[in-house]
C-alpha cells in the first residue's frame, strides 16, 4: 500500500500533530496519541513506512522512537 493510500485512511488525519509529537519520551506523554493509533486500520502500514524511513521523533504506527529502535534489533537479531 502506498504511503498516499494509506495516509488517506489513517485515524490520525486531522489530529492536530502535536499530539504525536510529544516533547518527552515518557509513555504518559504519548498516552493520546497511542490511544488514536490503537484504533487505526492502518497502524502497521504507518509503522513499517517509520522503520523503513527512519522517523525519529514522534509517534508512528503507535510506537515511540525508543520502541521503533528495539523493534529494528530484534528484527535485525533475527535475520
Amino acid at each position: 500500500m502506498s504511503a498516499a493510500m494509506w495516509r488517506k485512511r489513517a485515524a490520525c488525519r486531522g489530529i492536530d500533530v502535536d499530539v504525536f509529537y510529544p516533547s518527552t519520551e515518557d509513555d504518559a506523554d504519548a498516552e493520546e496519541a497511542k490511544a488514536v493509533c490503537s484504533e487505526c486500520p492502518v497502524r502497521e502500514a504507518c509503522l513499517e513506512h517509520a522503520l523503513a524511513h527512519r522517523e525519529r521523533e514522534g509517534i508512528w504506527g503507535g510506537t515511540t522512537e525508543r520502541e521503533r529502535r528495539r523493534i529494528v534489533r530484534q528484527r535485525r537479531r533475527s535475520a
